[in-house]
């Protein structure tokens, strides 16, 4: 089945009703106009008619009698006879007087008498033709007397012709309203449609180019600051969001095979070693460096596998009280030895033993550490020194971690908490490991904010609370 366009839509569901109701409108406004105005007509000539009756019925009654010349001349004499035209009907059916002048032909068909003569009220009215062209109207009211059976009754009887022109003229100008309506809705709508499905037609042809890999196309921003004018900026910044996200991953996948392939490459080369010379001392270094980078390796691994859970929310925590200051030295201790090997002095400037205590996953706790402490190593300088502090503010333990490295630049500051983002380029890393343990402190619920200037190094403040929360 095909798509429809918004335009045919709207065209079916509210364009072409409104025309069926205002043509519908139309057709019965003409059959109300045309009721007003027969009913009008009708009513004149019944006035006119009951007016001619009701002197000669008191004539009549006056003078027991009604003179044929009398009758001739109230009917010759009839002041509308401009208007209409009154006639007088004998009691044998048939106009015996007109104030035209003019007597219709013999057998002259008066439905509108018979009407009058069979009806209680002595009224009769009929709509018809005259000879079969001209549209005209009767009105018959019967006389209460006779006069030796002269006069049974008067008729009244007007044309229509003008009251049609008038109906005519009215529905046309109904009629061309009506359509000048049409029109201009459906310039209006044709507009307004134009004005959605253009925007809408450029959103959608942006987002088959961006299915297909194509981040770099951007909508053009329209003036109008409506609904389509804020999805077209919010589309942009997705695209925008989506284009750096892209180079994060591309960046992170380069990173990551680089990652790996140096311990791999290592762990090949001194296995290599090692089953070649078959030399103890060197079958010991071979063996330390194959751990160590075997270990490195693991690390890493753990880390997608960590970044993985979160993103699929399967990453859960094994609450405990925790003492905060055991795991923390064990993670300064970890990195003791390589700190030294990298010339950098790391000190944990708490002067006191005094635990504190939290509800926490120890584990995790520690892995915050440890990634928050090899970054800070990674990016010293040689040389330089990494402070490790711990003190409770209150209800939460705050905990740092300060280096004297190369620092963070302003523009990189909000991103480093972001998933593959990597500063520094030149540095070893898989560019998630902040992100990991930024979630982590989140989900203990405290927070990990960052300090940093460029060339003079950067603290990372780690906050949680000491009180027991709920998981």
């Amino acid at each position: 089945m095909g798509k429809r366009s918004i335009a045919t839509r709207w065209f079916a569901n509210s364009f072409a009703v409104v025309a069926i109701i205002l043509a519908v409108m139309d057709v019965a406004l003409f059959f109300m106009l045309k009721n007003y105005y027969y009913s009008a007509v009708g009513r004149l000539l019944q006035s006119e008619a009951n007016i001619v009756s009701g002197v000669l019925t008191r004539y009549y009654e006056n003078f027991g009698a009604v003179d044929p010349n009398e009758m001739r001349r109230s009917i010759e004499e009839f002041d509308n006879k401009d208007k209409m035209e009154l006639m007088a009907i004998n009691a044998s059916g048939e106009v015996a007087l007109t104030s035209s002048g003019f007597s219709p032909k013999k057998n002259y068909d008066m439905p509108d008498y018979r009407l009058a003569l069979e009806s209680s009220g002595g009224f009769g009215e009929y709509v018809g033709y005259f000879n079969g062209e001209e549209k005209y109207m009767a009105v018959t009211v019967a006389l209460p007397f006779a006069q030796d059976g002269i006069y049974s009754a008067v008729r009244m009887a007007a044309s229509l012709e003008k009251v049609d022109a008038r109906l005519y003229a009215i529905t046309l100008l109904i009629g061309a309203l009506s359509i000048a309506m049409l029109l201009l809705l459906l310039f209006l709508g044709l507009y307004f449609i134009r004005s959605i499905v253009s925007p809408l037609r450029q959103i959608g042809n942006t987002a088959r180019r961006f299915a297909g890999g194509d981040f770099s196309v951007r909508i053009e921003r329209t003036k109008n600051n409506d609904e389509i004018g804020e999805l077209s900026r919010v589309f942009n910044d997705m695209a925008d969001e989506l284009e750096n996200a892209e180079e994060i991953k591309n960046d992170f996948i380069s990173s990551v095979s680089h990652e790996l392939r140096t311990p791999l490459t290592a762990i090949k080369g001194w296995s290599e070693t090692v089953l070649e010379l078959k030399d103890g001392e060197t079958t010991e270094k071979g063996m330390r460096v194959i751990i160590a980078e075997t270990e490195r390796l693991t690390g890493m691994v753990e880390e997608l596998l960590d970044f993985s859970r979160i993103q699929s929310g399967r990453f859960s925590l094994h609450m405990t009280n925790t003492d905060l200051i055991a795991e923390l030295t064990d993670a300064v201790t970890v990195y003791a030895e390589r700190a030294h090997r990298e010339e950098i002095s790391l000190v944990f400037a708490r002067e006191t033993d005094e635990p504190i205590f939290l509800f926490a996953d120890s584990n995790r706790i520690r892995q915050v550490f440890i990634n928050v402490i090899d970054n800070a190593i990674k990016y010293g300088k040689k040389g330089g020194k990494v402070v490790v502090d711990a003190a409770t503010d209150g209800e939460n333990a705050v905990i740092s971690v300060t280096d004297d490295g190369c620092g963070i630049s302003a523009n990189d500051l909000p991103k480093v908490k972001m998933k593959f983002f990597k500063a520094n380029h030149t540095r070893r890393g898989s560019g998630i490991g902040l992100a990991v343990a930024d979630e982590i402190v989140s989900m203990h619920s405290g927070k990990l904010d960052i300090e940093s200037e460029v060339g003079a190094g950067t603290t990372v403040r780690i906050t949680l609370p000491t009180e027991e929360v709920a998981v």
